[in-house]
């Protein structure tokens, strides 16, 4: 006959598993040698050990040349694929972008690609554009009068996100990776790398449309400095497990997000 305390732990939910399968071992609590880092962790770095930048570099290597064609192969079919199936989407919201608001259809910023070079990225335009910042440091927040009522609903649903399938088809970013920021973004009030030392050490790959931060609920603004560092230390988890089937789970769990639970990444 069960006891009191054994009926209770057996009403008890299980914990969920993270994007690797995992589930907390019993009793773990958050400390110790992990870094609570939400649904996944990292292992807690000893001293004297290497800057996450060569790390980073050493975790790509570890990347096969299998892996890394079947990725450049699913971008090029993902991308041409859902740009062939959204084009009367992609020309219906730039159409409705230009009737709205005087001004382009697109708005084009300079952003960290791979090694930190920099490279022209593609969004909707959401904003005024005699209001924009071309920049990007300054981020939109919750009621920004900058942004359009067009450009409110854009990006409630991500949708001014999608002229990115062509910065994945030229090969400049991924559909999965650390998403790409703007030199000089700041975070917790200061600049990004001089918040998280090992910063650009998520510049080792591509960036990407959708990535393992933002499935974990790390997106918006980066004014407080915890999520912040969560936010880099799940772009490192990313490359330090990156596997075309981790990319598949975050495509998967990317589409549930936004057209299933209606979450949002």
């Amino acid at each position: 006959m069960k006891t009191d305390t054994a009926e209770k732990n057996d009403r008890q939910p299980k914990p969920r598993r993270d994007l690797f399968g995992r589930r907390p071992a019993s009793g773990e609590t958050p400390g110790g040698n992990v870094i609570e880092i939400g649904p996944v962790r990292a292992a807690r770095r000893p001293a004297g050990a290497r800057p996450r930048t060569e790390d980073a570099a050493e975790d790509l290597k570890a990347v096969g040349l299998r892996t890394r064609a079947a990725k450049r192969a699913l971008d090029i079919a993902g991308s041409a694929m859902l740009i062939l199936l959204l084009a009367p989407l992609l020309v219906g919201i730039a159409i409705a972008i230009r009737a709205s608001s005087p001004g382009p259809a697109l708005f084009r910023q300079r952003r960290y690609g791979r090694n930190a070079a920099l490279f022209t990225i593609y969004k909707f335009r959401t904003m005024h554009i005699d209001r924009q910042d071309p920049t990007g440091v300054q981020q939109a927040v919750g009621g920004d009068s900058r942004v359009t009522k067009l450009g409110a609903f854009l990006r409630r649903t991500s949708l001014d996100e999608l002229p990115q399938l062509f910065n994945v088809l030229a090969g400049d970013m991924s559909l999965v990776g650390p998403r790409p920021h703007v030199p000089g973004m700041l975070a917790g009030g200061v600049l990004y790398e001089e918040l998280v030392p090992h910063y650009f050490a998520r510049t080792a790959v591509k960036p990407g449309i959708t990535g393992l931060a933002q499935v974990s609920g790390c997106r918006g603004p980066t004014k407080d400095p915890g999520p912040a560092r969560k936010r880099v230390e799940y772009d490192l988890l990313y490359i330090e497990r990156m596997s075309f089937l981790l990319d598949l789970k975050i495509l998967w769990k990317t589409f549930v997000m936004e057209f299933i639970t209606g979450s949002g990444v």
